[in-house]
């Protein structure tokens, strides 16, 4: 079956797998077509502005609520306590890729890495790594804790949501909202990647400012499925994240039972590689907020709740300048991963798959050799090839779990990477 989308950010759709489906000139007519029932889905508050509110009709077979009773709370280690309990410290941590295990589903391989805020509050993200090797027809998932941004790094991944199928390879990216029901599919018979979990406002595109009306992500790049819908009955599970914890109910039927569905609440896809970088054509390396691709705003102008940014392969120019990244400080707290090549700022130990954290005024920037290389680089043209990096950037401190600290990814002599940073005032 091929795949189709709609294009365009942030639009309203209407989209329909069956004709007739879509009542016409009111959202729940007395008597919906097609014996479907009308449920909205809201992502915002009623009240919201109206370019921040966000919400769809869909029309499906049975309603959302009728599944089983959510009595039962199930064990995972990453959304139980002790896997959450942040480990506070200011020291700078960089992780190895999550390798596969067989038998391991979607929800079953996520590990639990760092994050902040508090899903109660509706502030503050998640960031987990995930590496399935199986799938599993029988079971139905939604957070109801926060929006979730998906990035594979190796294999394809098939999200088949209430609203269609979003299908993401490497350097691609789905975005479900809060609450969206989905099962999971693996074309390739395995897939990992990286998740981040809002619980903020859901993300949306940057303001260009002094940019103009060109650049950085393109609206029309990002694609929604068009609706599709499955009619079957059986003994299914469906499993619901709620503040920080995973819980199971019975269902008889797959939710994913939406025949049609208009608003402007939807999953969504977008390939990094549409992004339009801007970069300098003079001298100095320019601030990372140029390569923001989502921002999700808090509730102080100009900071982010969080910022999705990327570092897609691009010329660099810059005349009589340090190219890389420079040694910093940040307000912001990063947390960064690498979906191929390499990091310009870390060419060895950071492989895709991994990640690193450096937290509020935190010092980092290039490792010992990258700075060493870079000050004698001959200042010519060059082209950043085989390069994909992201950070999800937060207002808030991001905290690495006990356990991600403990376990076997975590590199603990990360530090050493700045060691041979030596003074040379006065040897030049």
């Amino acid at each position: 079956m091929s795949l189709q989308y709609l294009s365009g950010f942030g639009n309203h759709f209407s989209t329909e797998a069956k004709p007739g489906a879509l009542p016409s000139g009111q959202n729940s007519p007395q008597r919906s077509p097609l014996g479907l029932y009308a449920e909205q889905h809201n992502g915002t508050a009623f009240t919201a502005p109206r370019p921040e509110n966000f919400r769809s009709w869909v029309y499906r077979i049975r309603p959302s609520v009728t599944h089983g009773s959510f009595d039962k709370k199930i064990s995972h280690s990453a959304f139980d306590s002790e896997a959450q309990a942040p480990h506070v410290t200011p020291k700078q941590f960089r992780w190895n890729a999550l390798q596969f295990e067989a038998g391991k589903t979607f929800l079953d391989s996520l590990v639990f890495i760092a994050g902040n805020g508090n899903a109660a509050a509706m502030h503050g993200c998640a960031h987990y790594m995930y590496a399935a090797t199986k799938e599993n027809s029988n079971e139905y998932f939604y957070s109801a804790d926060g929006e979730w941004v998906i990035l594979p790094v190796e294999g394809r991944l098939r999200l088949k949501t209430e609203m269609g199928i979003l299908e993401i390879a490497p350097n691609e990216i789905a975005v479900l909202p809060r609450g969206l029901r989905f099962a999971t599919e693996l074309p390739d018979a395995k897939s990992r990647g990286y998740i981040c979990e809002n619980f903020g406002s859901p993300f949306k595109l940057p303001d260009l400012g002094p940019i103009g009306s060109n650049g950085l992500a393109n609206p029309r790049d990002f694609l929604a499925p068009v609706a599709a819908f499955e009619e079957k009955n059986g003994s299914f599970l469906l499993k619901a994240k709620f503040m920080g914890s995973l819980w199971q109910a019975d269902i008889d039927h797959s939710p994913l039972d939406v025949v049609a569905w208009h608003g402007n609440l939807y999953p969504y896809k977008y390939n990094l590689k549409n992004f339009n970088t801007i970069n300098t054509v003079s001298f100095d390396h320019p601030d990372p907020s140029i390569f923001t691709v989502l921002t999700s705003p808090s509730s102080k102008p100009g900071t982010a709740h969080i910022d999705f940014v990327i570092f897609p392969p691009r010329w660099m120019v810059a005349e009589h300048t340090f190219r890389p990244p420079y040694f910093h400080r940040n307000y912001m707290s990063e947390y960064m991963g690498l979906i191929e090549g390499a990091y310009d700022a870390k060419e060895e130990g950071f492989a895709p798959g991994g990640a690193s954290l450096h937290n509020c005024m935190s010092g980092h920037g290039p490792d010992a050799a990258t700075f060493a290389k870079a000050s004698e680089a001959k200042l010519e043209p060059q082209y950043l090839k085989n390069t994909m990096a992201f950070m999800f950037e937060s207002q808030l401190p991001i905290f690495p779990s006990k356990a991600s600290v403990s376990g076997a990814l975590n590199q603990k002599d990360y530090v050493e990477c700045w060691s041979d940073l030596d003074a040379k005032f006065g040897k030049a």
